[in-house]
């Protein structure tokens, strides 16, 4: 979402001094972009992962002030909810044992995090969206503390001028409203950082937007809202309706919405950022003392707030990032179709498959999306959000056919090989594609095991659904703490 931002009100004046900045900051991008002036040399990735916090019941707890207090590590940083909290893993490169280290760290720290999580009462799980929330969790008194949630809240509010509705058809049906953006907070996710050079970056924003729906098939983790069974990841219509500025008027006039998978491929990340701020209007018009024009040419490296702060209010689900780190600017590739879970090994196996398949297409000699409208990537988007692991989706030179036969046949030999040209150890490399390939095998996934398991606690056990959810968690929080791939997890 950018910087931090205080309690404030926006003037007409406020707005339009922004529009001006934000349009200084495009063409101080683009000036940069033409002189080459990022950071390329020593491209590094990255992760982030949102996650729950849940009490001794296995409902949501909202004490993530607290236990931020008690885990005391700039690493962990507040979320939307108070029943949220996001870890920020430091950048590493692939090469050599690249995702072992990720998996490490991530696995040492969210130990060490639980640990003292425990000691205020809360307890935390990776899972897209929490099974044992209800309406009452997600109310404007459960937003967290910091002042610019309250503020983004009340600007996506004052845009719309009315409730949001929540309208969700899959297995089962929901049809709710809201009066606060807190049903954003359900949807926790993660996210893998790409840095890349500009000469680069189309072809890596393209090729990861042609995937997107293969890595939320085999990642699904997100079927139950509101105790309803609905889409496998239902992360996807709910994270864009309970964000949506538009009225109904509004979307009748094709006026695009702020979760956006986007309407084309590209040619420069400059179109990126030049659609923002040509189809979408300030959520945040907060202006910085720093002019970006004088900075450039004086020698130095702008900071770009106004267009960044901007950037972050624009959900797209493979977001671009304008970055500076130790005075050096740098590009990465935000990809955010993921939700969290269900383990530390399942996250990494998809990054590194994430990581090898993306790099193969990007360089391949005839782009994929050269031969696949935009909009097949977007209908295979939606189809395996809906259906998960179980979805059909259309890939060049195939036509249609079940996702797992796509990633057996063709997609994971690629990422094979983009691993490769990643330097990653063979061992590595196996290991985790290995967990993708027997995900397929078995059709199994976070979402496929929540459902089965909500089925047979119901069934077999003859709870009602509120206590079949909370089995739910509970089996699931321990065999989360296993580490065992979720392929392998056993039905209750």
């Amino acid at each position: 979402m950018g910087e931090d931002v205080g309690v404030r009100t926006f003037s007409r004046e406020d707005r339009a001094r922004y529009r001006e900045k934000v349009r200084r900051c495009l063409d101080v991008f683009a000036e940069m972009l033409r002189e080459s002036r990022f950071d390329v040399e020593r491209p590094m990735t990255g992760l982030e992962i949102e996650l729950n916090l849940v009490d001794d019941d296995f409902d949501p707890a909202m004490r993530n002030a607290d236990v931020l207090e008690a885990i005391a590590d700039p690493a962990f940083q507040t979320e939307l909810g108070q029943f949220n909290v996001e870890i920020n893993v430091e950048p590493r490169r692939l090469a050599g044992t690249g995702t072992a280290a990720f998996e490490e760290h991530v696995r040492a720290s969210l130990n060490a995090a639980e640990e003292k999580a425990r000691t205020v009462g809360a307890h935390m799980v990776m899972v897209g969206i929490l099974p044992t929330l209800r309406p009452e969790h997600l109310t404007a008194e459960t937003l967290s503390a910091n002042p610019r949630y309250a503020l983004l809240n009340e600007q996506i509010f004052a845009a719309r001028g009315e409730d949001l509705p929540i309208a969700i058809s899959g297995v089962e049906r929901l049809a709710t409203t809201a009066d606060t953006i807190t049903p954003e907070a359900a949807c926790t996710s993660t996210q893998f950082h790409l840095q890349v050079s500009p000469a680069q970056f189309a072809d890596y924003w393209n090729a990861a937007q042609a995937i997107a729906g293969i890595q939320v098939a085999l990642g699904a983790n997100s079927p139950l809202f509101f105790g309803r069974e609905l889409w496998r990841e239902t992360r996807v219509p709910l994270f864009q309706q309970a964000t949506d500025t538009r009225a109904e008027e509004i979307k009748a006039q094709g006026v695009r919405p702020r979760v956006w998978f986007g309407e084309r491929w590209i040619t420069s990340v400059f179109d990126l950022f030049e659609e923002n701020v040509r189809y979408f209007p300030a959520l945040l018009p907060v202006c910085d003392p720093e002019d970006p024009a004088i900075t450039l040419h004086s020698g130095g490296v702008p900071k770009l707030a106004e267009l960044r702060l901007h950037n972050g209010t624009i959900y797209r689900w493979n977001r671009p990032v304008y970055d500076v780190l130790k005075g050096r600017p740098h590009l990465r590739v935000e990809n955010r179709v993921l939700p969290a879970g269900p383990t530390v090994l399942d996250t990494v196996a998809n990054g590194a498959f994430y990581f090898g398949l993306v790099r193969a297409l990007a360089e391949s000699d005839r782009p994929l999306w050269s031969q696949m409208s935009f909009s097949a990537a977007e209908e295979n988007f939606n189809a395996c959000a809906r259906h998960g692991i179980d979805a059909q989706v259309y890939w060049p030179g195939l036509g249609y056919l079940p996702v797992t036969e796509l990633v057996l046949r063709r997609l994971l030999p690629m990422a094979h090989h983009g691993l490769d040209r990643w330097g990653l150890d063979p061992a590595e490399r196996d290991r985790l594609l290995g967990i993708v390939e027997q995900r397929c095998l078995t059709s199994r996934n976070g979402a496929t095991w929540q459902a089965e398991t909500l089925h047979r606690l119901e069934s077999a056990d003859h709870l009602d659904r509120p206590a079949a959810l909370r089995e739910v968690v509970r089996h699931y929080v321990d065999l989360m703490h296993s580490n065992r791939p979720v392929h392998e997890w056993p039905i209750p």
